[in-house]
């Protein structure tokens, strides 16, 4: 196989690619959470909100915000998340590692869902018109980013674990 047959192979189905990522990434934030306690997905070890559940939290409001809001229109409110990205990262005294995680499987769910009947070429304007395309690579981007964090967080968790 020479190099134009290779890159035809990995173009001719790359939504299937765009979406096995995404699904890479959502279970790498999910396993981030795995084998810690209540606890110590909560701790704060930056200045900001953010936590390891809270990552989890917010990459649900990414993806209803990508998936659905940008896809259809609802609204903040319709969809169930919260309004901006600083408070989807809140966490309420309900919120369990259970809990996050199922919302989370929840929503990429509706997410994959959403998006299946589109194809990359299609354009919608619930946010202002833009091609599905653009909204993959967006919600690529963050849970990428996000999934950094989260193992820079789960490293400094364990480190504080005594030997």
């Amino acid at each position: 196989m020479n190099a134009s047959d290779e890159t035809t192979s990995w173009t001719d189905d790359l939504r299937r690619r765009l979406d096995e990522l995404l699904d890479e990434y959502r279970q790498a934030l999910l396993g981030s959470l795995d084998g810690l306690s209540e606890e110590e997905v909560r701790l704060h070890l930056v200045p900001s909100k953010t936590t390891l559940l809270g990552l989890v939290k917010h990459v649900t409001y990414v993806e209803g915000v990508w998936f659905d809001q940008a896809l259809i229109g609802r609204s903040y409110a319709d969809i169930g998340i919260a309004t901006t990205p600083d408070r989807s990262f809140t966490l309420t005294k309900a919120d369990t590692v259970a809990s996050i995680s199922a919302a989370y499987e929840v929503r990429a769910e509706a997410s994959r869902q959403a998006a299946a009947h589109l194809r990359l070429s299609d354009v919608v304007d619930g946010r202002g018109e833009r091609p599905v395309w653009a909204l993959y690579l967006q919600v690529l981007r963050e849970l990428a980013q996000h999934a950094g964090h989260a193992d820079i967080l789960r490293e400094q968790v364990l480190a504080r674990r005594e030997p």
